[in-house]
């Protein structure tokens, strides 16, 4: 198989959106595929080449659908398995990939698998979940804490035991050090693959074996101040060594199909980075990679983020940049909207797979949530620490109307009053940051210089980030000036201008010695090159 076919997610820009908030179909409030399949036109103009859908499946939604009764399943809520085959036809009809997120640490505690291992000590399942006894004051085994609060320990009568929950009491981990457990996950990966998915992002992988020995956390440093699930190191109970093994296998699982990804989230310091693509066993593909949201907005925070990361890439494997995602703060409402534009070329010009979340495109910013209407588990229960994820999870404004074309009826969660930024109106606005997505992908997916080409930085000066992308006869340099005021970049720059984040940059071509760029402005230049005219390698 070629590489261009069996690696398509190295050239590929991946959209990640929640059906949930997407669009709503029947007047329910809350998005499903229908509404989803009737939107396609949008991401198709846009250009993306993946989709990645948060969790589709059966459940409770505790926790935004991330509590799941049932792996094989659509939920009503988002429609049915034939509306899932139309969608995923469809897409592939427009060359568009989809990939679901698989959930391998816990299920519901409404999943049959846990109903019958809570039933008794001794049924076939009664394993397949992490169970042990109390301690002698009969109170839980050890001091392990759930990020949603309180003791990750909940008392089951029915067994005379505890079970172990990362997230919420409703949410009781698997046990992945069970072989049958392992291989039910295996054919639940099959069910989909086999369906016609193109790949899973793989949740919490980072966490699925905790110690063996149930040994209690170390006290945090300087943990006064952080919200109570963090005031333990979680040194025994998150990115253990034999998670590693666990990741192996579920890679061993997708390896046996065609052109299949397999992405994750992962965490630990970038320097981790490196231990989830595996060496002689191969892990994740595309391990997420969030430093540029984690990284403060200025030029020499982003040099050494973007310098620290690519040092800790292993040999062969493939950078993957993330500015957004549905249980991360939206990037814009900490940046501003001028910087955006720079970020989103930033973006779509360093060497690796762009990931970003539905509404970053125009520019999104968070959503106030009354009180009243929060859904989200981790500010209802860890409150005050600004933990709340509703305000990126608000429904998607395609238009300024009350409903912002979302739904005809009551949104599941409210949308931002002042319905200026949206699709409809962005779509008819060649100035906005949704033209400079659309331009930047389709500028990406010419040159393959951009897609495939290798990475070159240059010392930042004066509030000024570049980098040259290269490929066979092809050069091209990208200067983006951090700073709110103009910026001279002085460097090799003969050549023409493919994209400004300005549009009404002019004229066309720039002076040999220098750029002089705007406020905020980023730009890409395709070098002349000794022997041979500009743009020698484009894709076709």
């Amino acid at each position: 198989m070629n590489e261009v076919t069996d690696e398509w997610w190295k050239s590929a820009v991946i959209y990640e959106l929640a059906p949930i908030s997407f669009q709503d179909s029947n007047g329910d409030g809350r998005g499903d595929l229908p509404g989803l399949f009737s939107r396609i036109e949008y991401l198709a103009w846009l250009g993306v080449d993946a989709l990645w859908l948060t969790p589709i499946y059966n459940s409770p939604f505790r926790d935004f659908g991330y509590d799941i009764s049932d792996f094989r399943s659509v939920d009503r809520t988002f429609g049915s398995l034939d509306d899932m085959d139309r969608l995923i036809a469809r897409l592939h009809e427009l060359n568009i990939k989809l990939i679901l997120d698989l959930v391998p640490n816990h299920t519901s505690c409404d999943h049959e698998w846990f109903v019958e291992s809570r039933a008794s000590r001794d049924n076939p399942k009664a394993d397949w979940y992490i169970w042990t006894e109390p301690a002698e004051t009969g109170g839980p085994p050890n001091n392990w804490l759930s990020r949603f609060g309180g003791s990750a320990w909940q008392w089951c009568d029915a067994r005379g035991q505890y079970y172990y929950h990362s997230f919420l009491v409703e949410q009781p981990d698997l046990n992945w050090r069970n072989p049958d457990l392992r291989a039910a996950i295996a054919d639940v990966m099959r069910f989909w693959l086999d369906r016609g998915i193109d790949g899973f992002r793989v949740d919490a992988s980072a966490v699925l074996i905790k110690d063996h020995l149930l040994r209690d956390n170390p006290p945090a440093p300087q943990a006064e101040d952080k919200p109570p699930p963090q005031r333990f190191t979680p040194v025994f109970t998150d990115d253990r060594p034999e998670t590693m093994q666990c990741i192996e296998f579920i890679r061993e699982t997708i390896d046996r199909y065609d052109s299949r990804l397999l992405c994750g989230e992962v965490q630990g310091k970038t320097d981790r980075i490196g231990h989830f693509y595996g060496t002689e066993r191969p892990r994740l593909h595309l391990p997420l990679n969030f430093a540029l949201l984690d990284c403060d907005w200025d030029v020499l925070a982003l040099q050494a983020a973007i310098d620290a990361y690519m040092n800790a890439l292993p040999k062969g494997g493939w950078p993957v940049w993330v500015i957004g995602g549905h249980d991360k703060q939206r990037i814009a409402s900490s940046i501003g909207q001028a910087a955006m534009r720079t970020l989103a070329m930033l973006l779509m010009t360093l060497k690796g797979t762009p990931f970003f979340f539905m509404g970053d495109e125009i520019g999104r910013e968070r959503v106030h949530i009354p009180d009243d209407r929060i859904d989200d588990p981790f500010e209802k229960l860890v409150k005050g620490y600004g933990l709340c994820r509703d305000p990126e999870r608000a429904p998607m404004r395609w238009d300024d109307s009350p409903a912002g074309g979302f739904t005809t009826g009551t949104p599941w969660l409210p949308l931002e009053k002042d319905g200026a930024r949206n699709i409809e109106q962005q779509r008819r606005d060649e100035r906005s940051i949704l033209h400079l997505f659309r331009s930047l992908i389709a500028v990406r997916r010419k040159h393959r210089a951009l897609q495939r080409g290798e990475y070159h930085p240059v010392r930042a000066r004066h509030n000024i980030l570049a980098f040259k992308r290269s490929l066979d006869q092809s050069e091209l340099l990208i200067v983006l000036n951090i700073a709110a005021e103009p910026r001279r970049f002085e460097g090799d720059c003969r050549g023409n201008v493919l994209l400004s984040t300005h549009p009404d940059r002019s004229p066309p071509t720039v002076e040999p010695a220098s750029v002089l760029l705007r406020a905020n402005e980023g730009v890409i230049i395709e070098l002349e090159r000794p022997g041979g005219p500009a743009g020698a390698a484009t894709a076709q």
